[in-house]
């Protein structure tokens, strides 16, 4: 199902340039988008043409998500499969129980919200404080809507995605489906001491169930908000390496400009000489040449004015 797919996919025509789309810079999404329609267009793709052309360019903050799910597909999966635990848990659990997943939650989606803007940077795009909340909304709606969640793992959000209040409750239907089911194996009305000693094992039972269930939900965003923070930490140095590459090249780039400015400047005052010396052997030239003929015509009326005679 399309909804579900993580990470990048195949290359499959349309599909991969609608992935690959939604993972460009908000600033180059229109360019490339009429790029795209415009090769679709003319490899007579009309149809595969107009839903490039219909896609609309994400916010920041939905970029920033849809490029976190294509650079760490692992993690975003986990993520995933984490909301679907939680969600569950959140249905059955007690008061304590929601306290300890909702501090898991709030570290893991700081992980992750921190990891899309340090990928939003290493594209070239620093986001806004605005946009960084933005990404973190939509984590958390992610955790807490089986909707979003869909919606962010298609991989093409075009706007950040909104939390509900708080994570789904039990509902009244369930309490009163159990209910319905106790009635029915109540319904032989044994005795009361019995019917209490039923009771109390259902109770335990429940109550077992539910820590067992948030216990899994704990240790599995333990694991992830561990992973996540080791990513960081190893990500960390090369993130600084990059940055210090970057720099290094930024000043060899300015030095090699000013070298290149220089070479400018002495080349043209180079071919500004060679031209006035040109012009200078050029006007030597025409002096020798007078002299040349200056010289003749003196030789020639030297020996006219000596005559036969002489």
């Amino acid at each position: 199902m399309a909804g579900k797919r993580v990470g990048p996919v195949e290359e499959d025509g349309v599909e991969h340039v609608l992935d690959a789309l939604y993972a460009t810079p908000p600033s180059d999404f229109v360019s490339r988008r009429e790029q795209e329609a415009f090769a679709a267009r003319s490899d007579g793709r009309a149809a595969d043409a107009r839903r490039i052309r219909a896609a609309r360019r994400p916010t920041p903050a939905a970029w920033a998500a849809n490029l976190l799910l294509r650079a760490q597909p692992q993690e975003c999966r986990r993520f995933l499969e984490l909301g679907r635990a939680l969600r569950e848990a959140y249905r059955t659990l007690d008061a304590d129980g929601v306290k300890e997943l909702s501090e898991q939650r709030r570290g893991i989606v700081s992980a992750l919200s921190r990891q899309a803007a340090e990928l939003a940077h290493e594209a070239g795009h620093r986001l806004s404080d605005a946009a960084r909340q933005d990404v973190d909304a939509t984590l958390r709606a992610v955790l807490a809507d089986q909707d979003a969640a869909d919606r962010w793992a298609a991989g093409r959000l075009e706007s950040a995605l909104t939390p509900p209040t708080d994570f789904p409750a039990r509902s009244a239907d369930t309490a009163a489906g159990g209910r319905t089911e106790r009635a029915r194996v109540e319904a032989p009305r044994p005795s009361s001491h019995a019917r209490k000693k039923d009771e109390l094992a259902e109770r335990r039972r429940r109550r077992q169930e539910q820590l067992d269930a948030a216990r899994r939900a704990a240790e599995e965003a333990g694991r992830l908000l561990h992973d996540l923070s080791a990513a960081r930490a190893d990500a960390a140095p090369a993130l600084q390496q990059a940055r210090d590459r970057h720099d290094q090249a930024a000043r060899r780039r300015a030095t090699a400009e000013e070298e290149l400015r220089r070479a400018d400047e002495e080349l043209a005052r180079a071919d500004r000489e060679r031209q006035e010396a040109e012009e200078a052997l050029r006007a030597a030239g025409d002096a020798v040449k007078r002299a040349e003929r200056t010289a003749r015509d003196a030789e020639k009326e030297a020996a006219r004015l000596a005559g036969p005679n002489s």
